[in-house]
């Protein structure tokens, strides 16, 4: 008989370990499950017996990558909504995502200047022709992003970094003059590198620190369908080194990262090799910022390998996934375990890459990639909308997508998808510091990452995307604990403190 305390995002979880004997090589462990059963992180103590396990061996004393964190991102979408909601609604939403009886968010996105997920075209330089940016101004996002991110930083015991994207410049700077496409314009490099010096100011002085940069949203475009603008590698890479960079350094502001290309993971290798091609070219660059949308199952292990290799000491973040060309399903879990949901290729993809656009399960395709990037060297994972509406907005272009959290404003009702407990399951348990671990599995047929976080415990994620509950022997040293982890389930494992 399984017995077990249904999670709740505004209640702290109780914490019971699993003893089932006195035995002194007894493993003890907290465990945690989402499942299209209906777990939804939910506690786990005791657990049925099967004839076979798979075995999970932790190998502490091998080290990889030190974890930077988890999260997701505010859009002026999400926090539009969250205007919309009743304060007992949007506390629920935000103690959800960052409190800590809820996801605990320890990394998180945002834009500048408006996104394909703005209620329309907007810039923080609104005045044309103003080198100087006498006239840059916040404002836009004072009555939505700016309330959001400081009601979620007094929710976070913990603190969280903020990572900046801009999908455009302002369209006076480029050469098209439009908000779609084109590049930047020579003669405006230093003014746009001074853009974000000031937009560093202009959040201190509301009381928010922002912890890096990504150059550009999508440099390779979007198909001029909203806000974006282009740069090769080349070009990107000399704005870094020649504009961005050193605007930063002489201003102070020398401790912000910058991470350069911040778009699919195909295309990884070439620009790396241009990034990192020597010290000059890589000096400003902290890292590299990856999406996810050129396939809805293939992580590219091979390319992110090769970006590690080519710079092992630089960040490697994910820093942007969402379930799009999809409106949401409204209080339907078993869809987002169902193998069902399409995405931009299946429509649009030329008919070569059509075949990394299948039909998938939204939970499986979040678990499938988290587990492998951090198993292929990526310290960090954002997610995009934290909230949208019903219909998969609001969003200018009506670009259409699905976030964990989907809000029914009209009637003040507020739905947490699968997705939601599937990312909980590794942004509240695995912390900023820890340090991915090695390990021994016996058997394919379930999917695991394993992490040390600073105070010694261990979290263990473990994925099964089979039809079959499965019976897991987990060892560390010298203690063993068996435990079962449910058809199509996540689970978190966590030792205690060693």
């Amino acid at each position: 008989m399984k017995i077990y305390k249904t999670y709740v995002p505004l209640l702290m979880i109780a914490s019971m370990a699993i003893s089932c004997n006195s035995n002194q090589n007894q493993l003890d462990v907290k465990v945690y499950e989402t499942s299209v059963g209906g777990h939804k992180l939910t506690e786990l103590t005791e657990f049925e017996s099967l004839p076979e396990s798979i075995s999970i061996k932790l190998l502490p004393d091998k080290k990889y990558q030190t974890i930077t964190g988890f999260g997701g991102s505010f859009t002026e979408a999400s926090a539009h909504l969250l205007n919309q909601v009743s304060p007992e609604k949007r506390d629920q939403i935000l103690e959800a995502y960052f409190g800590q009886s809820g996801a605990n968010y320890s990394l998180t996105r945002t834009h500048m200047n408006s996104c394909d997920f703005s209620l329309g075209n907007y810039s923080y330089a609104p005045v044309a022709e103003d080198s100087e940016l006498k006239h840059f101004t916040i404002d836009e996002d004072r009555d939505d992003i700016i309330p959001m991110i400081k009601d979620a930083m007094k929710k976070s015991k913990d603190g969280f970094k903020i990572l900046s994207s801009p999908w455009t410049a302002p369209p006076w700077m480029k050469d098209n003059k439009e908000w779609v496409g084109g590049k930047l314009l020579p003669e405006y490099y230093d003014t746009w590198a001074l853009f974000f010096s000031k937009y560093i100011d202009a959040y201190k002085q509301e009381g928010i620190d922002i912890w890096g940069f990504t150059v550009e949203n999508e440099p390779l475009g979007n198909g001029n369908n909203w806000e974006s603008m282009h740069f090769t590698p080349e070009e990107m890479t000399s704005f870094v080194q020649h504009h961005l960079g050193p605007k930063l350094e002489s201003d102070g502001k020398g401790h912000i990262k910058i991470l350069g290309y911040d778009q699919n993971r195909e295309h990884l290798r070439e620009w790396v090799d241009e990034m990192y091609k020597n010290d000059s070219s890589s000096k400003y660059f902290d890292g590299t910022a990856i999406h996810w949308y050129a396939s809805t199952f293939e992580v590219f292990p091979e390319e992110l390998q090769y970006a590690h290799q080519k710079a092992p000491d630089k960040h490697l973040i994910q820093s942007e996934a969402c379930v799009d060309a999809e409106a949401p399903k409204w209080k339907n879990d078993e869809w987002y375990w169902s193998k069902e949901a399409t995405d931009w290729g299946w429509d649009w993809a030329p008919e070569e890459e059509k075949p990394l656009h299948p039909k998938y399960a939204p939970v499986y395709r979040y678990a499938r990639d988290i587990i492998g990037c951090m198993n292929n060297w990526v310290d960090g994972w954002i997610d995009w909308n934290m909230a949208l509406n019903r219909q998969g907005g609001p969003n200018w272009f009506k670009n259409w997508c699905i976030a964990p959290v989907i809000v029914d404003a009209e009637n003040d009702e507020v739905y947490f998808t699968p997705i939601y407990y599937t990312l909980s399951h590794f942004s509240k348990f695995i912390r900023p510091g820890a340090e991915r671990i090695g390990f021994d599995l016996s058997d394919n047929s379930i999917q695991i990452t394993a992490a040390q976080n600073p105070d010694g415990s261990i979290a263990v994620v473990v994925f099964n995307p089979g039809e079959y509950a499965q019976q897991i022997k987990l060892t560390l040293g010298e203690r063993s604990t068996t435990i079962t982890i449910s058809a199509q389930a996540i689970q978190t494992i966590v030792t205690p403190n060693t």
